[in-house]
């Protein structure tokens, strides 16, 4: 399977997008967390800019006017990328994963 490299600004996070997946569940099957809520092109919280590279959208018309499109601007909940991509998500981090649960000593054993 072809995966194309992804490169996020300013934090400077790499990861691979297979292809077929879109680079939202790419970035969180990497440990990188980008803006997101709806998850199907509608609400425009993970909206960001394309710097370079090209996706194509796994929904016939994502929740981009055709001036926002022609800016470059993405919606990574459903774009695929087609090429190595390098975009600008201001809120990407890494996932923090919560510590596993110290269970307290209890004592001996009855």
């Amino acid at each position: 399977m072809c995966s194309h490299p992804v490169l996020v600004q300013p934090s400077g996070l790499r990861f691979d997008a297979p292809a077929g997946t879109s680079v939202l569940l790419a970035a969180q099957a990497a440990g990188i967390k980008l803006p997101s809520s709806c998850r199907n092109g509608t609400c425009r919280a993970c909206m960001c800019l394309m710097i370079e590279g090209s996706v194509v959208y796994g929904i016939e018309w994502p929740g981009l006017s055709r001036d926002e499109k022609e800016e470059g601007w993405i919606l990574p909940c459903v774009a695929q990328a087609t090429s190595a991509l390098e975009i600008e998500a201001p809120g990407a981090a890494l996932i923090e994963t919560a510590p596993a649960a110290v269970r307290p000593l209890t004592g001996a054993r009855r």
